[in-house]
């Protein structure tokens, strides 16, 4: 039987995937922890420490400006990819996990109190949780969870049992890391503002594998990082409705985010930069820059199009094999495939893979009550991108049965 024709054939834009010595022996399926860099991403921060260095904002000579336009114009290109209504709504971050941090710690501890809720659900990363259960402890709120059903979809009918006016802020994930549940972020934010919520969606991944668009969602904030958009890594961004980010504190104190200071008293600047204290990493965001260029280029309907038939391919093959579970199969799903084999730990399985030429992830995903959710310690998990192939799906399933071989 003729598979379908992949919309998609980028690997010679990876100088590591095409390398000519292991474009047939390697098969990289680990990019829902981080993805690589096309060749034009590498060369734009090297060209900019080599020939364009220079410091951001107030420097009136010509590196100075250009950088400025770089990294305020890298701002725009965010906006424009999530269709914010400004890129003044645009705060830059080390990633998701600061980006989730800042809200916590800003927005959280000044509009989150004692008696109040916060609902989180089963199926979050640990970025998701552990900030707001700082809040929790130190206002005196309470957590909630939205629990989900055998195929890790969440269930609605509990998440409406949960909300009431004590819920004061929900957060979400846009697409599960480990699962790959796509969930329904339009009803869940719109009945969170029923009751008066806002709703944070943490997008780190989906904001590479789909079209997104905040306002579309009804979010209230969305997170997401560069290193899992073909960028660098300690770049990400924040975006928050503007009425919301413009009544929240400072994050962090220091220069660059004051309008003045004397010894008496500080005054700080609007959003975005009252949250962007210090230096900021601008060859971070001129790589960033680039990589959203490389993601518009081909379109993100072409990238979801392109893995959504690879996800269709990998199911098939996974669930042909004997012993192998499939972990979350979620209706609506993205390009990640947790399975656990029978008798083998999820560590072993990566080993053997590895040994194979195949890059996965094994482990909890940093995701610790999805695992207890379904009574596992640790999944295996393969996760694509649009650089990915028929032929590394195939290689995947080699290893896999070798697996089972050597531990038969």
């Amino acid at each position: 039987m003729s598979l379908p024709t992949l919309p998609l054939d980028i690997k010679r834009d990876f100088p590591l995937l095409s390398n000519p010595k292991l474009a047939s022996t390697f098969h990289y399926l680990d990019n829902a922890a981080t993805t690589h860099k096309p060749e034009m991403v590498t060369r734009a921060m090297d060209d900019f420490y080599r020939f364009g260095y220079g410091t951001v904002r107030r420097g009136v000579y010509k590196l100075s400006e250009g950088a400025t336009a770089n990294y305020e114009g890298t701002r725009k290109k965010i906006a424009n990819l999530i269709g914010a209504e400004s890129s003044e709504e645009i705060v830059y971050t080390s990633g998701s996990t600061q980006s989730i941090n800042l809200v916590a710690y800003t927005y959280g501890r000044k509009f989150i109190g004692k008696g109040d809720e916060i609902i989180l659900s089963q199926i979050e990363h640990h970025a998701n949780i552990v900030p707001w259960q700082m809040v929790a402890e130190e206002v005196g709120a309470k957590i909630l969870v939205i629990p989900c059903n055998d195929r890790g979809e969440l269930d609605m009918e509990a998440y409406a049992k949960l909300l009431s006016r004590k819920t004061k802020l929900v957060g979400v994930n846009h697409i599960s890391n480990a699962l790959g549940t796509l969930n329904p972020i339009q009803k869940i934010a719109a009945m969170a503002h029923t009751v008066g919520a806002v709703i944070l969606v943490d997008g780190a991944q989906s904001v590479a594998h789909c079209h997104v668009n905040v306002k579309e969602l009804g979010a209230d904030f969305f997170v997401f990082s560069g290193h899992k958009i073909f960028g660098p890594t300690g770049i990400g961004a924040l975006w928050g409705r503007m009425e919301l980010l413009d009544r929240m504190p400072p994050y962090q104190r220091g220069g660059d985010m004051i309008q003045t200071v004397t010894f008496e008293k500080s005054t700080f600047q609007s959003p975005p930069h009252r949250f962007e204290a210090g230096t900021p990493p601008i060859a971070e965001v001129v790589g960033l820059s680039s990589a959203l260029d490389y993601v518009t280029g081909i379109g993100l309907d072409r990238i979801s199009e392109h893995e959504q038939l690879l996800l269709n391919y990998a199911t098939k093959k996974l669930s042909d094999i004997k012993g192998l579970t499939i972990i979350g199969q979620a209706k609506e799903k993205a390009s990640i495939l947790s399975f656990v084999l029978e008798g083998i730990h999820p560590h072993d399985i990566g080993t053997v893979l590895d040994q194979e030429g195949v890059a996965i992830r094994a482990g909890h995903h940093c995701a610790q009550p999805t695992m207890q959710r379904f009574n596992v310690p640790a999944t295996a998990r393969i996760s694509l991108g649009p650089y990915n192939d028929y032929s590394d799906i195939d290689a995947a399933e080699k290893a896999i049965r070798k697996t089972l071989e050597v531990f038969g």
